[in-house]
């Protein structure tokens, strides 16, 4: 579009978490924004990456939904295994990556070399002289692709070319320099390293440290350099062939995602993690100033996360449809409890929803805001979920809920809550309809409650009892 800045989507790493990627690019598409020049590094390739192949972005999250993420974890051959583990090139192998999780993903060299809509960089450790290379995308091949995203002691490095290559998040997980050196003037950077004051015990959550310190401190580098861009190029100065402000948006969550182990393990799923970006980009998006970010450490600082917990609740039922008649639906919730100290003393206050409807009428939306809360009433406490998605450039409100009888006649609490009723309004009117909680899902909700920010053994059980404590009062 005429008179639009050069814009650039700067996609950092994150490890297997860039799943929350797919919901941000799904977003910043929804709400019209076009990218001349696209630059990924460590787990930042693989969204830019699907993109350069041709992925839509409302494509992106449902190949991250289907993914078997446990394809990510592959082992060495068996003899690698029998030498003592100082001698092991690395925990696993990247075989599972290359042959199941690509392909899966859509990722396709040869699309990605004959991409003609935006220009793409992927960043790529070259150890042999110790530096960060940009390889441009009609030059990348499969061995430094892998590469991008080995992570030293995770995943071995790569031989190509008599040189070595491995991830770059060591020397940098965001490249914003090679952004602007190609006249780019609005940078959109994806961040989802954490960056928060808390200091973890136990071997991972210290090598999680040391790549925040060195992701964090190469990203605040640059922010200073492109800082004295800004400043010489204000004074009349051309600087990389402009003289243009460079403005930097940074799209990040509030609270650290979970880490990669909880992402296998099944902790966190891909769809949640989907969501979460969808939700975090309208949040940026509808707060955002012109002026972007300031370019200092604040860019990316987020809250340390208090005792809390996620709650997966599916909801299948039908609603009235816009075309008259009803239409059946799938509504999967993840309810954020940020923190749960405060939820149990003030239920009504509400917390995060996040989560997508899917119609057989409008597809699968995501909730772009979402939020639950519990008040308790004559008949017992009222849970009520209020969610907005958007179709077709229009927001449509769906709200579900349920009431738990104080004192329940005989067996759990969750057994009266299985019947739940459904109002949708739309800028064309308003409709309704029944959802019903299976029995399986019921289980469902108990097998998948998971404490958030529980740093050791004690954190969690805390957290269980604090719920079960919520659930039994009256």
């Amino acid at each position: 579009m005429s008179g639009e800045p050069q814009r650039a989507l700067v996609l950092a790493g994150g490890g297997i978490r860039v799943a929350w990627q797919a919901g941000v690019v799904q977003a910043l598409d929804e709400a019209g924004l076009t990218f001349a020049h696209g630059d990924g590094t460590s787990g930042g390739i693989f969204t830019l990456g699907m993109l350069m192949s041709g992925v839509r972005p409302s494509e992106l999250g449902r190949r991250w939904r289907t993914l078997r993420i446990r394809r990510f974890v592959s082992l060495l051959p068996l003899r690698s295994y029998a030498r003592l583990p100082t001698s092991w090139s690395a925990v696993g192998g990247a075989d599972g990556i290359r042959t199941s999780v690509l392909p899966h993903l859509g990722v396709d060299l040869d699309a990605i070399r004959d991409s003609s809509g935006m220009t793409g960089t992927f960043n790529v450790a070259d150890f042999d002289s110790k530096t960060c290379v940009a390889i441009p995308h009609d030059e990348i091949d499969m061995d430094r692709m892998i590469a991008g995203v080995s992570l030293p002691i995770f995943l071995p490095a790569v031989s190509s070319g008599g040189r070595t290559w491995t991830d770059a998040v060591w020397i940098k997980d965001a490249n914003l320099l090679e952004a602007v050196r190609r006249g780019c003037t609005e940078l959109w950077l994806v961040w989802c390293i954490g960056n928060t004051p808390l200091w973890g015990k136990g071997a991972l959550e210290q090598y999680v440290h040391m790549i925040e310190l060195s992701a964090n401190g190469a990203l605040f580098a640059e922010l200073d350099q492109i800082a004295d861009i800004n400043a010489r190029r204000a004074n009349g100065e051309q600087v990389m062939g402009s003289a243009e402000t460079v403005v930097v948006h940074v799209v990040k969550p509030e609270l650290p995602l979970p880490l990669d182990p909880d992402f296998v393990s099944g902790r966190i799923s891909a769809e949640a993690l989907v969501a979460m970006g969808y939700r975090d980009a309208w949040r940026y998006l509808g707060t955002r100033a012109p002026t972007g970010v300031a370019l200092d450490e604040t860019a990316t600082k987020m809250r340390v996360a208090p005792l809390g917990c996620r709650l997966s609740l599916r909801l299948r039922g039908s609603i009235s449809a816009t075309s008259g008649g009803r239409t059946r639906f799938v509504a999967s919730t993840t309810i954020e409890i940020s923190d749960l100290g405060e939820f149990v003393a003030d239920p009504a206050k509400g917390v995060d929803v996040v989560g997508a409807i899917d119609t057989a009428e409008w597809g699968y939306r995501p909730f772009a805001r979402g939020s639950a809360a519990v008040t308790d009433g004559d008949g017992g406490r009222l849970i009520e979920l209020d969610a907005t998605i958007h179709v077709d450039g229009e927001d449509v409100q769906v709200v579900m809920s349920t009431t738990l009888p104080a004192r329940p006649a005989s067996g759990w609490r969750w057994r009266a809550g299985r019947n739940w009723s459904v109002d949708v309004v739309t800028p064309d009117g308003r409709g309704s309809g029944t959802a019903h909680l299976t029995r399986r899902d019921a289980l469902r909700i108990i097998y998948l409650f998971e404490p958030s920010g529980a740093h050791t053994l004690s954190d969690r059980v805390r957290a269980l009892r604090l719920m079960a404590g919520f659930m039994r009062a009256r």
